[in-house]
């Protein structure tokens, strides 16, 4: 197994034995100032890629990704554990089942043409449909079982998948591959992204709640504009 992959497995799984605890501890208090702390760092990496270019539409894009970290820690904040577990569950649902799904039937349907070519060559018709489709059908069967009417969270799903986009987009503006690449040069913030899994040839902070970021924002101005 390669070194960096096992690194990241393995930090992969504390983080979320780390994110249990903190989540049914203090009425998930440690949680949210996780997240916090997290989106944090995330604008620190955003802001090293203007080491390698710092063009107006660049300045625009990290504005609208430095709101996205910002009011979806706001949000975070604001929600009960069950939302939260929403959030997690869609997101990550998505990103797990799009893979999966990607693996076993990508280019089988849809051979010629990939739906992002210019922004995520990797994915597939298939992965992200299929993504989709189970990810949040398996949350529609959540909330009902929850007994519960929070609907609008079976956004989550489709609304990671846009935030997915527009950090992919973001970085290709950016020049840069994976979010943490100028950061791991820097001793101090080499040791604090290994906490993710973050080494070489692997995705920092913001690669680990992009996403998430996306997703809570949008959902903050929804229901603060129709619920």
């Amino acid at each position: 197994m390669d070194k960096n992959f096992r690194v990241r497995v393995i930090c992969g799984f504390a983080l979320f034995f780390v994110a249990i605890i903190a989540m049914y501890t203090f009425n998930a208090v440690p949680f949210k100032i996780l997240f916090g702390l997290f989106a944090i760092v995330s604008g620190i990496e955003l802001i090293s890629f203007f080491k390698k270019t710092a063009h107006f539409k660049n300045v625009i894009l990290a504005i609208f990704e430095i709101m996205f970290l910002v009011y979806s820690s706001i949000f975070i904040a604001q929600i009960d554990v069950v939302r939260i577990w929403y959030i997690i569950f869609g997101v990550c649902g998505y990103d797990v089942f799009a893979y999966l799904c990607g693996k076993r039937f990508g280019g089988k349907w849809v051979k010629r043409h990939r739906p992002f070519p210019k922004i995520s060559k990797n994915k597939t018709w298939e992965g992200t449909i299929l993504g989709l489709a189970v990810a949040t059908g398996l949350l529609a069967i959540l909330i009902a079982a929850l007994g519960r009417t929070d609907y609008i969270y079976l956004l989550c799903s489709p609304l990671a998948l846009m935030g997915d986009l527009f950090e992919s987009y973001l970085k290709r503006q950016f020049h840069v591959k994976d979010s943490n690449e100028i950061l791991i040069k820097n001793k101090f913030f080499e040791k604090l992204e290994v906490l993710v899994g973050g080494t070489e040839g692997h995705g920092g902070y913001l690669d680990r709640i992009d996403s998430a970021a996306f997703t809570a924002t949008v959902l903050l101005i929804i229901t603060s504009l129709f619920c």
